[in-house]
Protein backbone atom coordinates (compact mmCIF):
# COMPACT_ATOMS: atom_id res chain seq x y z
CA UNK A 1 0.00 0.00 0.00
CA UNK A 2 2.98 2.34 0.65
CA UNK A 3 4.59 1.79 -2.56
CA UNK A 4 1.03 2.32 -4.17
CA UNK A 5 0.49 5.96 -2.73
CA UNK A 6 4.55 6.18 -3.83
CA UNK A 7 3.30 5.70 -7.07
CA UNK A 8 0.41 7.52 -7.80
CA UNK A 9 2.04 10.45 -5.91
CA UNK A 10 4.74 10.84 -8.44
CA UNK A 11 2.37 9.89 -11.58
CA UNK A 12 0.53 12.97 -10.20
CA UNK A 13 3.72 15.36 -10.23
CA UNK A 14 4.49 13.66 -13.43
CA UNK A 15 1.26 14.88 -15.01
CA UNK A 16 1.72 18.26 -13.05
CA UNK A 17 4.88 18.30 -15.06
CA UNK A 18 3.61 17.50 -18.20
CA UNK A 19 0.73 19.95 -17.72
CA UNK A 20 3.31 22.67 -17.20
CA UNK A 21 5.45 21.86 -20.44
CA UNK A 22 2.26 22.16 -22.55
CA UNK A 23 1.91 25.76 -21.19
CA UNK A 24 5.33 26.61 -21.75
CA UNK A 25 5.35 25.10 -25.41
CA UNK A 26 1.90 27.37 -26.12
CA UNK A 27 3.13 30.36 -24.74
CA UNK A 28 4.75 30.97 -27.65
CA UNK A 29 7.67 33.18 -25.73
CA UNK A 30 9.87 33.06 -29.20
CA UNK A 31 13.15 32.99 -26.70
CA UNK A 32 15.63 31.20 -29.52
CA UNK A 33 13.83 33.08 -32.01
CA UNK A 34 14.72 36.11 -30.27
CA UNK A 35 17.90 35.54 -29.57
CA UNK A 36 18.88 34.52 -33.05
CA UNK A 37 16.72 37.87 -34.88
CA UNK A 38 18.79 39.71 -31.78
CA UNK A 39 22.26 38.18 -33.16
CA UNK A 40 21.58 38.81 -36.44
CA UNK A 41 20.73 42.69 -35.97
CA UNK A 42 23.66 42.69 -33.72
CA UNK A 43 26.00 41.93 -36.76
CA UNK A 44 23.96 43.89 -39.50
CA UNK A 45 24.56 47.20 -37.22
CA UNK A 46 28.03 46.45 -36.87
CA UNK A 47 28.67 46.31 -40.44
CA UNK A 48 26.17 48.87 -41.49
CA UNK A 49 25.69 51.69 -38.86
CA UNK A 50 23.11 53.29 -41.53
CA UNK A 51 20.14 50.84 -40.92
CA UNK A 52 19.82 52.67 -37.11
CA UNK A 53 19.13 55.95 -39.30
CA UNK A 54 16.52 53.51 -41.14
CA UNK A 55 14.25 52.41 -38.59
CA UNK A 56 15.69 49.29 -37.24
CA UNK A 57 16.39 49.94 -34.24
CA UNK A 58 15.58 53.33 -33.63
CA UNK A 59 17.37 56.84 -35.30
CA UNK A 60 20.75 58.40 -34.29
CA UNK A 61 19.24 60.79 -31.91
CA UNK A 62 20.92 60.31 -28.62
CA UNK A 63 17.41 61.00 -26.63
CA UNK A 64 15.60 58.03 -29.21
CA UNK A 65 18.98 56.08 -28.85
CA UNK A 66 18.80 56.42 -25.00
CA UNK A 67 14.70 55.28 -25.16
CA UNK A 68 15.37 52.30 -27.58
CA UNK A 69 18.38 50.97 -25.00
CA UNK A 70 16.19 51.46 -22.33
CA UNK A 71 13.14 49.29 -23.90
CA UNK A 72 15.73 47.07 -24.62
CA UNK A 73 17.24 46.65 -21.37
CA UNK A 74 13.51 46.41 -19.70
CA UNK A 75 13.07 43.56 -22.32
CA UNK A 76 16.15 41.57 -21.18
CA UNK A 77 15.53 41.94 -17.65
CA UNK A 78 12.44 41.01 -18.04
CA UNK A 79 13.62 37.56 -20.28
CA UNK A 80 16.20 37.32 -17.37
CA UNK A 81 13.59 37.13 -15.06
CA UNK A 82 11.60 34.76 -17.20
CA UNK A 83 14.54 32.71 -17.77
CA UNK A 84 15.51 32.62 -13.77
CA UNK A 85 11.60 31.49 -13.15
CA UNK A 86 11.49 29.03 -15.88
CA UNK A 87 14.95 27.23 -14.31
CA UNK A 88 13.84 27.15 -11.01
CA UNK A 89 10.94 25.66 -12.30
CA UNK A 90 12.42 23.31 -14.04
CA UNK A 91 14.87 22.52 -11.47
CA UNK A 92 11.86 22.42 -9.13
CA UNK A 93 10.55 19.62 -11.24
CA UNK A 94 13.21 17.70 -11.39
CA UNK A 95 13.40 17.78 -7.71
CA UNK A 96 10.32 16.22 -7.44
CA UNK A 97 9.98 13.81 -9.73
CA UNK A 98 13.56 11.95 -8.97
CA UNK A 99 14.20 9.26 -6.93
CA UNK A 100 16.73 10.93 -4.96
CA UNK A 101 15.99 13.72 -2.87
CA UNK A 102 18.84 16.70 -3.52
CA UNK A 103 21.24 16.69 -0.53
CA UNK A 104 20.36 20.64 0.49
CA UNK A 105 20.97 21.89 4.25
CA UNK A 106 21.72 25.06 5.63
CA UNK A 107 25.45 25.60 5.06
CA UNK A 108 24.58 24.95 1.39
CA UNK A 109 21.88 27.98 2.06
CA UNK A 110 24.18 29.64 3.66
CA UNK A 111 27.09 29.38 0.72
CA UNK A 112 24.66 30.78 -1.28
CA UNK A 113 23.80 33.20 0.34
CA UNK A 114 27.64 34.87 0.52
CA UNK A 115 27.88 34.05 -3.04
CA UNK A 116 24.94 36.48 -4.03
CA UNK A 117 25.83 38.61 -2.00
CA UNK A 118 29.48 38.96 -3.38
CA UNK A 119 28.26 38.91 -6.58
CA UNK A 120 26.01 41.45 -5.99
CA UNK A 121 28.77 43.55 -4.60
CA UNK A 122 30.56 42.75 -7.03
CA UNK A 123 27.34 44.01 -9.77
CA UNK A 124 27.30 47.41 -7.47
CA UNK A 125 30.90 47.91 -7.71
CA UNK A 126 30.92 47.47 -11.93
CA UNK A 127 27.55 49.53 -11.65
CA UNK A 128 29.25 52.53 -9.94
CA UNK A 129 32.15 52.23 -11.91
CA UNK A 130 30.04 52.19 -15.42
CA UNK A 131 27.81 55.34 -14.28
CA UNK A 132 31.39 57.24 -13.43
CA UNK A 133 32.54 56.67 -16.75
CA UNK A 134 29.96 57.88 -18.15
CA UNK A 135 29.19 60.79 -15.70
CA UNK A 136 33.53 61.12 -17.08
CA UNK A 137 32.17 61.12 -21.01
CA UNK A 138 29.37 63.60 -20.32
CA UNK A 139 32.44 65.73 -18.54
CA UNK A 140 34.70 65.36 -21.02
CA UNK A 141 33.03 65.07 -23.77
CA UNK A 142 32.55 69.30 -24.18
CA UNK A 143 35.97 68.99 -23.57
CA UNK A 144 37.20 67.10 -26.04
CA UNK A 145 35.02 68.90 -28.34
CA UNK A 146 36.85 72.14 -27.78
CA UNK A 147 40.17 70.83 -27.72
CA UNK A 148 39.47 68.99 -31.30
CA UNK A 149 37.82 71.91 -32.71
CA UNK A 150 40.91 74.22 -31.22
CA UNK A 151 43.14 71.61 -32.88
CA UNK A 152 41.71 71.72 -35.99
CA UNK A 153 41.64 75.30 -35.99
CA UNK A 154 45.27 75.25 -35.48
CA UNK A 155 46.00 72.85 -38.34
CA UNK A 156 44.30 75.04 -40.61
CA UNK A 157 45.97 77.85 -39.50
CA UNK A 158 49.69 75.77 -40.45
CA UNK A 159 48.07 74.68 -43.20
CA UNK A 160 47.76 78.72 -44.34
CA UNK A 161 50.74 79.51 -43.10
CA UNK A 162 52.61 76.93 -44.72
CA UNK A 163 51.16 77.90 -47.55
CA UNK A 164 51.93 81.62 -47.15
CA UNK A 165 55.76 80.88 -46.21
CA UNK A 166 55.78 78.77 -49.66
CA UNK A 167 54.51 81.33 -51.37
CA UNK A 168 56.49 84.00 -49.52
CA UNK A 169 59.33 82.29 -50.38
CA UNK A 170 58.73 81.83 -54.06
CA UNK A 171 57.88 85.18 -54.34
CA UNK A 172 61.75 85.93 -52.54
CA UNK A 173 63.10 83.48 -55.22
CA UNK A 174 61.53 85.42 -58.27
CA UNK A 175 63.02 88.73 -56.51
CA UNK A 176 66.00 86.88 -56.16
CA UNK A 177 66.10 86.69 -59.99
CA UNK A 178 64.84 89.70 -61.03
CA UNK A 179 66.99 91.80 -58.76
CA UNK A 180 70.66 89.73 -59.20
CA UNK A 181 73.62 91.12 -57.05
CA UNK A 182 74.31 93.99 -56.25
CA UNK A 183 71.21 94.10 -54.48
CA UNK A 184 70.13 97.94 -52.43
CA UNK A 185 70.21 97.17 -48.71
CA UNK A 186 68.46 98.33 -46.04
CA UNK A 187 71.10 101.00 -44.89
CA UNK A 188 71.43 102.03 -48.54
CA UNK A 189 68.38 102.29 -49.16
CA UNK A 190 67.52 104.58 -45.99
CA UNK A 191 70.76 106.88 -46.89
CA UNK A 192 69.56 106.85 -50.49
CA UNK A 193 65.77 107.80 -48.57
CA UNK A 194 67.64 110.84 -47.18
CA UNK A 195 69.45 112.59 -49.56
CA UNK A 196 66.19 111.89 -51.65
CA UNK A 197 64.06 113.78 -48.70
CA UNK A 198 67.03 116.44 -48.45
CA UNK A 199 66.75 116.85 -52.54
CA UNK A 200 63.03 117.12 -52.37
CA UNK A 201 63.40 119.65 -49.88
CA UNK A 202 65.74 121.48 -51.93
CA UNK A 203 63.45 121.61 -54.90
CA UNK A 204 60.48 122.44 -52.63
CA UNK A 205 62.43 125.43 -51.19
CA UNK A 206 63.83 126.15 -54.90
CA UNK A 207 59.80 125.54 -56.14
CA UNK A 208 58.80 128.16 -53.63
CA UNK A 209 61.23 130.41 -54.39
CA UNK A 210 60.29 130.05 -58.40
CA UNK A 211 56.71 130.33 -57.28
CA UNK A 212 57.40 133.79 -55.85
CA UNK A 213 59.21 135.15 -58.58
CA UNK A 214 56.25 134.41 -60.61
CA UNK A 215 54.23 136.37 -58.95
CA UNK A 216 56.53 139.04 -58.79
CA UNK A 217 57.03 138.61 -62.84
CA UNK A 218 52.93 138.25 -63.00
CA UNK A 219 52.54 141.45 -60.69
CA UNK A 220 55.15 143.29 -62.65
CA UNK A 221 52.80 142.25 -65.99
CA UNK A 222 49.96 143.30 -64.57
CA UNK A 223 51.35 146.81 -63.82
CA UNK A 224 53.19 146.94 -67.49
CA UNK A 225 49.24 146.07 -68.73
CA UNK A 226 47.63 148.89 -66.58
CA UNK A 227 50.64 151.47 -67.56
CA UNK A 228 50.10 149.97 -71.51
CA UNK A 229 46.23 150.67 -70.97
CA UNK A 230 47.17 154.49 -69.81
CA UNK A 231 49.54 154.60 -72.29
CA UNK A 232 47.01 153.95 -75.01
CA UNK A 233 44.58 156.20 -73.67
CA UNK A 234 47.05 158.54 -73.60
CA UNK A 235 48.09 158.22 -76.75
CA UNK A 236 44.41 158.40 -78.01
CA UNK A 237 44.01 161.64 -76.46
CA UNK A 238 47.77 162.56 -77.82
CA UNK A 239 46.68 161.54 -81.52
CA UNK A 240 43.31 163.82 -81.29
CA UNK A 241 45.09 166.70 -80.27
CA UNK A 242 48.14 166.29 -83.16
CA UNK A 243 45.39 165.42 -85.21
CA UNK A 244 43.49 169.01 -84.19
CA UNK A 245 46.55 170.95 -83.92
CA UNK A 246 47.87 169.37 -87.85
CA UNK A 247 43.88 171.01 -88.66
CA UNK A 248 45.62 174.14 -87.05
CA UNK A 249 49.01 175.25 -88.12
CA UNK A 250 50.59 173.80 -90.96
CA UNK A 251 54.22 173.49 -90.27
CA UNK A 252 54.77 169.61 -90.74
CA UNK A 253 58.01 169.87 -88.09
CA UNK A 254 55.15 170.01 -85.30
CA UNK A 255 54.23 166.75 -85.59
CA UNK A 256 57.74 165.24 -85.84
CA UNK A 257 58.85 167.06 -83.00
CA UNK A 258 55.73 166.21 -80.73
CA UNK A 259 56.78 162.72 -81.45
CA UNK A 260 60.11 163.49 -80.28
CA UNK A 261 59.37 165.05 -77.09
CA UNK A 262 57.35 162.57 -76.33
CA UNK A 263 59.63 159.63 -76.71
CA UNK A 264 61.98 161.62 -74.67
CA UNK A 265 59.44 162.27 -71.79
CA UNK A 266 59.02 158.38 -72.15
CA UNK A 267 62.43 157.41 -71.94
CA UNK A 268 63.30 159.82 -69.30
CA UNK A 269 60.34 158.42 -67.19
CA UNK A 270 61.67 155.00 -67.69
CA UNK A 271 65.32 155.77 -66.49
CA UNK A 272 64.49 157.87 -63.20
CA UNK A 273 61.35 155.28 -62.53
CA UNK A 274 59.08 158.61 -62.65
CA UNK A 275 55.52 157.39 -62.39
CA UNK A 276 53.50 160.77 -61.92
CA UNK A 277 54.01 164.37 -62.29
CA UNK A 278 51.76 167.15 -61.25
CA UNK A 279 51.64 171.12 -61.44
CA UNK A 280 49.72 171.68 -58.06
CA UNK A 281 49.94 175.19 -59.01
CA UNK A 282 52.47 177.84 -61.22
CA UNK A 283 55.29 177.84 -58.67
CA UNK A 284 54.16 173.95 -57.42
CA UNK A 285 55.27 170.58 -59.02
CA UNK A 286 54.85 167.15 -57.47
CA UNK A 287 56.65 164.14 -58.73
CA UNK A 288 56.09 160.86 -58.15
CA UNK A 289 59.12 158.08 -58.63
CA UNK A 290 59.46 154.31 -58.05
CA UNK A 291 62.93 152.94 -56.74
CA UNK A 292 63.84 149.69 -55.97
CA UNK A 293 66.12 149.49 -53.07
CA UNK A 294 69.68 147.44 -53.53
CA UNK A 295 69.37 143.95 -51.92
CA UNK A 296 65.22 144.25 -52.32
CA UNK A 297 62.70 143.35 -54.49
CA UNK A 298 59.77 145.54 -53.15
CA UNK A 299 59.48 148.87 -55.15
CA UNK A 300 58.67 152.04 -52.82
CA UNK A 301 57.27 155.08 -53.53
CA UNK A 302 59.29 158.00 -53.10
CA UNK A 303 57.42 161.82 -53.35
CA UNK A 304 58.98 164.94 -54.01
CA UNK A 305 56.97 168.31 -53.95
CA UNK A 306 58.83 171.30 -55.42
CA UNK A 307 58.07 175.00 -54.46
CA UNK A 308 59.44 177.78 -56.84
CA UNK A 309 59.81 181.39 -56.39
CA UNK A 310 56.46 182.75 -58.37
CA UNK A 311 57.39 184.58 -61.69
CA UNK A 312 60.69 183.00 -61.62
CA UNK A 313 62.71 179.19 -62.20
CA UNK A 314 64.49 180.12 -58.84
CA UNK A 315 63.75 177.22 -56.09
CA UNK A 316 62.11 178.03 -52.94
CA UNK A 317 61.98 174.92 -51.19
CA UNK A 318 61.31 171.29 -51.19
CA UNK A 319 59.66 168.30 -49.53
CA UNK A 320 60.77 164.49 -49.75
CA UNK A 321 58.43 161.86 -48.69
CA UNK A 322 58.77 158.26 -48.48
CA UNK A 323 63.17 158.13 -47.15
CA UNK A 324 63.98 156.44 -44.01
CA UNK A 325 66.41 158.74 -43.11
CA UNK A 326 66.06 162.66 -43.17
CA UNK A 327 67.26 164.45 -46.39
CA UNK A 328 67.20 168.05 -45.29
CA UNK A 329 71.04 168.76 -45.37
CA UNK A 330 70.85 167.37 -49.22
CA UNK A 331 67.69 169.81 -49.91
CA UNK A 332 69.18 172.55 -47.96
CA UNK A 333 72.32 172.80 -50.53
CA UNK A 334 70.85 172.10 -53.50
CA UNK A 335 67.89 174.43 -52.87
CA UNK A 336 70.85 177.23 -52.35
CA UNK A 337 72.59 176.44 -55.44
CA UNK A 338 69.05 175.89 -57.38
CA UNK A 339 69.98 172.98 -58.49
CA UNK A 340 66.84 170.87 -59.77
CA UNK A 341 68.32 167.83 -61.56
CA UNK A 342 70.99 167.38 -58.62
CA UNK A 343 68.53 167.55 -56.31
CA UNK A 344 66.41 164.95 -57.83
CA UNK A 345 69.98 162.78 -58.34
CA UNK A 346 70.24 163.10 -54.97
CA UNK A 347 67.24 161.78 -53.42
CA UNK A 348 67.12 159.05 -56.00
CA UNK A 349 70.55 157.63 -54.69
CA UNK A 350 69.54 157.78 -51.17
CA UNK A 351 66.52 155.91 -51.68
CA UNK A 352 68.62 153.41 -54.20
CA UNK A 353 70.79 153.10 -51.35
CA UNK A 354 68.41 152.17 -48.77
CA UNK A 355 68.64 155.46 -46.87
Amino acid sequence: MPSNSVDIDNSGKLEVARALQAKLDDAKLHIVEDQTRFDALQSALAKDPGLISEGVAGTTDPAIVAVEVASQIAFLRNLKFQYLEQKAKDQYVKTIVSDEAPNINAEDNELLRIDNERKKEILSAAKARLAEKYSDVRTLAPLVEQDYNRARALTQEAAALASKILDARLTLTRLRQAHPHPRLTIPAANAQLDAQVAEMQELDDELQSVNSQVEDVKERVKEGAREVERLRVERADLEKTVKAGQDEVQDGRVVGLYDWYTVSLALYRALVGLETSHAESENELHLTYAVTPHGTKERREIFVKLLFVPNSRQLADAEVEGLAEEAGDVIGAHVQANDVPGLIAAVLARARAGA
